[in-house]
């Protein structure tokens, strides 16, 4: 529901708040008072094309801001593209300038024009001379139909959901069929080849684990070999011309030994000696190399290269070789069951197909039913809306089958006996199909979640009874919607929940138009202006409170 719009620097509006709320919401106000430059601000709102001819005078920018309490389940979807919240209601900002630049936004974060177009169309529906924003589409009339259908239909729910059952059934099972169709004609060019490589896989037979193993195998091979030259050169270095380091430092410690005295002098180097002999017969014994088994390192490597190969050649990592076994097995098996599976899977198409053309026919025909019935009910609201000339009718027609069934669905209408029928938004203009949409939208109450309506020019060429009736639509279409109309209708505007005068001043040479709620004698008087023009008299007062109790 529209809660709120503010408008900065359009045409004649300065600066402008406006507060609505649900119910009948109606604005009223002399002849070019600025009553279509709301609907112009409205629409700039909701994303309608940007014209710089609609800033004020003397002003360089413009803006318009239109807030709302819900968020339809539509404009909700659209918005979780964008990651924008929306549980709180949403904010819909726009703005021009002289140079032609615009800018929008929702709820605080940029968007484009055209996003702001997809989720204003689902909050607000315009009538009148604006374009409608939802039934004269012809791709709602089905969803449309549905919901009507489903609040007269106890079981239609039912038909709905076994016809998509019965459909994506019947849809899975002929893909699978087309897929064994294509198998089966490039299986013998296929087949050799995955012969080959199965054969080629099971002998090579290779292990998740394996590559690593054998590489790490390889590399340590390698590496004991690299280790073993260094260990005997390092040998070679501690035992020159054949006699061991360890035993020429023996052989000089026991000659220091011998030298007499009180106290050898050369004791503590004699003791150092000895240790470094026998640190240096230790390390002369570790440094023996092991005798290493070179003789495997050929075969490692001609498995590892043989794996590496086979991985290179399939562009899958080794450990994945087994996997790619498995499905080229999968593959040559499908090939060699491929015409046992056909013919069952020929079996399942039809019998799926079966099922959902019961369906699917069972849907239709409800969808006819519920079509009479609402073409029964809309007929009963034309007469009282001065269209008792016009008709209405559903055609249903045979589509390609999908999810929602065989239908085809189009709302067609005549205003005029002896012409033919047309599609809903090429048989009626202006007033006429303002009505139109109103008595459609009183009978689909209830079957969607648009909560905003828009009506202007609705009393063209209407008054009286006519205006009456119009009125009392409006009234009930406002009982679970906001509806807001621009009338110049006593009738009409008698029926309002809230009531907004459109007034237009000039100071200084400056023209202005404002807007306010009014209420109590106020509301009189302007409901009385509407009766008699610029003159108020006592009948029309009278005439006017009559109205508004009414």
């Amino acid at each position: 529901m529209l809660i709120g719009l503010s408008i900065s620097n359009i045409v004649l509006i300065e600066k402008l708040n406006l507060e609505f709320g649900s119910g009948l919401n109606i604005l009223t106000g002399e002849t070019g008072a600025g009553k279509s430059i709301l609907l112009d601000a409205l629409s700039l709102a909701l994303g309608a094309r940007s014209d710089v001819g609609l800033i004020r005078h003397g002003c360089d920018t413009a803006s318009v801001v239109a807030e709302f309490d819900v968020t339809p389940s539509a404009a909700a979807g659209i918005l979780s593209e964008y990651d924008i919240d929306c549980a709180g209601g949403l904010i819909l900002r726009r703005t021009l300038s002289q140079d032609g630049r615009g800018r929008a936004w929702i709820n605080d974060t940029p968007v484009s024009v055209k996003t702001l177009k997809a989720v204003g169309d689902t909050l607000i529906e315009i009538h009148g001379q604006f374009a409608n924003h939802t039934l004269l589409n012809p791709s709602t009339h089905r969803p449309t139909l549905d919901t009507f259908a489903q609040n007269n239909i106890a079981d239609f729910g039912t038909l709905l959901s076994r016809t998509r059952e019965a459909y994506m059934a019947y849809h899975t099972a002929e893909k699978r069929l087309n897929e064994l169709r294509d198998l089966l004609a490039r299986s013998e060019s296929e087949r050799e080849y995955l012969e080959h490589n199965v054969a080629e896989l099971r002998a090579l037979n290779p292990q998740p684990g394996e590559e690593e193993e054998l590489a790490t195998r390889r590399a340590n091979m390698m590496n004991a070999e690299k280790n073993a030259a260094i260990l005997s050169e390092a040998l070679e270095a501690l035992s020159p011309r054949g006699n061991s380091l360890d035993a020429q430092l023996f052989n000089v410690a026991h000659i220091l030994q011998r030298i007499r005295g009180d106290e050898n002098p050369y004791s503590d180097q004699i003791d150092k000696l000895y240790d470094l002999a026998e640190s240096v017969a230790q390390i002369t014994q570790s440094l023996t190399p092991e005798t290493t088994d070179m003789d495997n390192l050929d075969e490692i490597e001609e498995r590892l290269f043989a794996i590496r190969a086979a991985a290179r050649k399939h562009h899958v990592p080794a450990d994945e070789l087994q996997n790619m076994l498995a499905q080229m097995t999968d593959q040559l098996n499908a090939i060699d069951n491929s015409d046992a599976e056909l013919k069952k899977m020929t079996t399942v198409v039809k019998k799926c197909r079966d099922e959902f053309d019961a369906a699917a026919a069972a849907l239709s025909a409800a969808r006819v039913d519920a079509a009479n019935t609402l073409r029964t009910h809309l007929l009963a609201e034309l007469p009282d809306l001065k269209l008792g000339s016009a008709d209405f009718m559903v055609d249903v027609s045979v589509a390609a089958p999908s999810a929602t069934g065989i239908d085809d669905v189009v709302f067609m209408i005549k205003t005029n006996p002896g012409s033919p029928f047309a599609p809903l938004h090429r048989a009626a203009s202006g007033g006429e199909l303002a009505r139109l949409m109103l008595a459609m939208r009183v009978v689909l109450a209830g079957t969607n979640d648009m909560h905003s309506f828009v009506f202007d020019e609705i009393d063209t060429g209407i008054s009286g009874a006519t205006a009456s009736a119009v009125g009392a639509r409006l009234n009930r279409l406002a009982q679970s919607n906001q509806a807001l109309v621009i009338t110049h209708s006593a009738q009409v505007a008698g029926f309002a929940t809230r009531h907004f005068k459109i007034s237009k001043s000039v100071t200084n040479d400056k023209t202005t138009t404002s807007v306010c709620e009014i209420t109590g004698d106020e509301r009189v008087n302007e409901v009385a202006r509407i009766i008699s023009g610029s003159e108020i008299t006592p009948e029309s007062i009278t005439m006017a409170k009559t109205l508004i109790k009414k």
